[in-house]
């Protein structure tokens, strides 16, 4: 039986930097030209900017017409235009770019032989690697390519039929999706031969650090840029849209709100336990039963924890997630009865929070006193039904459930894994249906927390806000632009564990990885094991989506998105 294990120098972060290239020179005219001229004089000179740019960005090249960033895939960095001009397509009334324009595809998929052979081509070791072909160390920043480009065919007719806004040299655009770890909200595309230097989210992230200012513009650019378009989708503003004054008005008196540590993601582990303790202090206080109302609140990004005072301690009774409001129905009561309706409820931040607060009295002038407040009410109750009071007052969901899957923070996923132990046998088809598309390595655990009858088994819930994503040195793990999946590239895994150890679910393996002979693969120079972070992809290349799910027998396994919760509640009810 063999015994020599295979040796390979351990990577580094340093082995995986955004670009393999990066000549002085043009480092040194970004330095000058750029977005960066204005950062701290004591930062701009330090070599850890360099360093940061170095690492995290990289200078991207488009011919007219290419299309830079798609609406709705997801973000990881941001654009500075270096040279050239870029137009963001804003709205054109009653369409917009086509998705065939736009050359947006389905993710490709395993072909049915290609599925079928994974029962009899899947290596008999676990967690095997093939460090043995030449070059390997060439796919650490092979696993950068871009893939295919894609160009608008006839640029002047996009720009004559559409709305779009120009962007020149020294604009930044990308940043509040790459930051926000959300959806991008426009499409861009380069209008003539441009030079761009794209950052990874991680580099903004080290800059924002190093330069409290750039948190700041940041705001401000979401402000002039992006807020108009996020208050358009707000429900009980929708026959606001065509006024622009109003919208200006709106734009201009909204605040900008922000609750919790934006990169303190290991905090999120201790909370539960912590605010179980602690009667929820260790959740940012963002409105209190009992206050007078003096703004809206649109929840931006992240997840809120809707409770109220219960004996000595709260009850939790929704949550929140983007785009949801609270405090219009306390506002416009109010008004109906010509004097002040406090909060019936609390409002507090699970984690990181950004919110936009609408001052009480805008919302009075340019709603109320303007329109039928019963209209507006349907709205908005109509776009908070789903994560709002309605699910506990209709018994859609249990209360003690609802606690349970609050407290631990469950309502942050997108396809959190819920089995029904009443209904599970312990057969293991769903645990060997994962491996069989893994290589034969299971990528999620039958074990976790449980409440009643009902278990969240330990796997990648794809959270609302991935927090995993926050200290990878390498962007390694990142979203996939399609559809948002959080993926791991094994191959710019450093192994350093610190998704793993910020994932509050516990749902990130590491794992020693192996040769063909089933032998550890070991680092040169200390000879311990090489680790790689493992974790459920949802199955993205398998037609027919989550193998897992799809292989219960009893129906006792689904994948749910937490943000809704009718589907839940129809899930629990069968």
């Amino acid at each position: 039986m063999p015994t020599s294990e295979t040796p390979i120098r351990r990577i580094r972060p340093d082995d995986v930097p955004f670009s393999s290239e990066f000549p002085d020179a043009d480092m040194d005219w970004i330095l000058k030209h750029s977005i960066f001229d204005n950062l701290d004089p004591s930062f701009h000179g330090s070599k850890s900017l360099r360093k940061i740019l170095r690492m995290h960005s990289r200078i991207v090249r488009y011919e007219p017409g290419e299309i830079i960033v798609r609406e709705g895939d997801w973000g990881n960095s941001a654009f500075f235009v270096l040279a050239g001009e870029v137009a963001v397509e804003l709205e054109h009334p009653g369409e917009f770019i086509s998705e065939t324009s736009l050359g947006r595809h389905a993710p490709q998929k395993k072909n049915l032989f290609q599925v079928i052979a994974q029962l009899w081509r899947n290596h008999p070791e676990p967690e095997y690697r093939d460090f043995t072909k030449k070059g390997w160390s060439d796919k650490w920043t092979a696993a950068r390519d871009d893939g295919h480009r894609i160009y608008f065919q006839d640029v002047p007719h996009i720009l004559e039929n559409f709305k779009t806004v120009s962007m020149r040299e020294g604009e930044l655009f990308g940043e509040l999706a790459a930051l926000g770890r959300t959806a991008r909200t426009a499409t861009v595309f380069a209008v003539h031969g441009s030079k761009l230097l794209e950052i990874r989210w991680q580099g903004l992230r080290d800059l924002i650090k190093k330069d409290s200012g750039i948190r700041a513009s940041l705001d401000e650019r979401f402000r002039s840029n992006a807020l108009r378009s996020f208050l358009r989708g707000v429900p009980f503003l929708q026959h606001l849209t065509s006024d622009e004054g109003a919208l200006d008005l709106l734009v201009q008196e909204a605040q900008l709100e922000t609750y919790g540590e934006y990169d303190q993601a290991s905090s999120l582990k201790q909370l539960a336990d912590e605010d179980a303790q602690h009667d929820l202090v260790h959740e940012p206080l963002i409105a209190k039963e009992g206050d007078y109302p003096n703004a809206v609140i649109l929840v931006r990004s992240g997840v809120a924890r809707v409770s109220r005072q219960h004996h000595n301690g709260h009850q939790t009774l929704s949550y929140l997630t983007p785009g949801k409001t609270f405090g219009f129905e306390e506002l416009e009561s109010g008004w109906l009865q010509g004097s002040s309706v406090a909060y019936r409820h609390s409002l507090r931040a699970i984690g990181y929070l950004t919110a936009v607060l609408l001052p009480a009295w805008l919302i009075e002038k340019l709603l109320f006193q303007a329109k039928p407040p019963a209209a507006s009410s349907k709205q908005t109750k109509r776009s908070n039904q789903i994560t709002s009071n309605q699910a506990l007052d209709e018994g859609l969901i249990d209360p003690d459930f609802m606690e349970f899957l609050v407290q631990e923070r469950f309502v942050n996923g997108s396809a959190t894994m819920l089995i029904n132990m009443d209904r599970c046998t312990r057969c293991d088809d769903c645990v060997r249906a994962c491996a069989s598309t893994h290589d034969n390595n299971p990528r999620f655990l039958r074990q976790g927390p449980t409440h009643g009858n009902i278990m969240v088994a330990r796997s990648c819930m794809h959270c609302q806000d991935p927090v995993c994503m926050i200290e990878c040195p390498t962007g390694a793990i990142s979203r996939e632009l399609n559809e948002g999946e959080v993926s791991i590239n094994d191959t710019t895994c450093i192994g350093c564990g610190a998704c793993s150890k910020n994932c509050p679910y516990e749902a990130i393996r590491m794992v020693e990885i192996r040769d063909n002979r089933g032998l550890y693969i070991r680092a040169v120079k200390d000879q311990k094991p090489i680790t790689k972070a493992t974790k459920c992809d949802l199955c993205v290349d398998q037609h027919g989506g989550p193998a897992c799910q799809n292989a219960c027998p009893h129906d006792a396994l689904a994948r749910i998105d937490m943000g809704d919760v009718v589907s839940l509640a129809a899930w629990l009810d069968q």
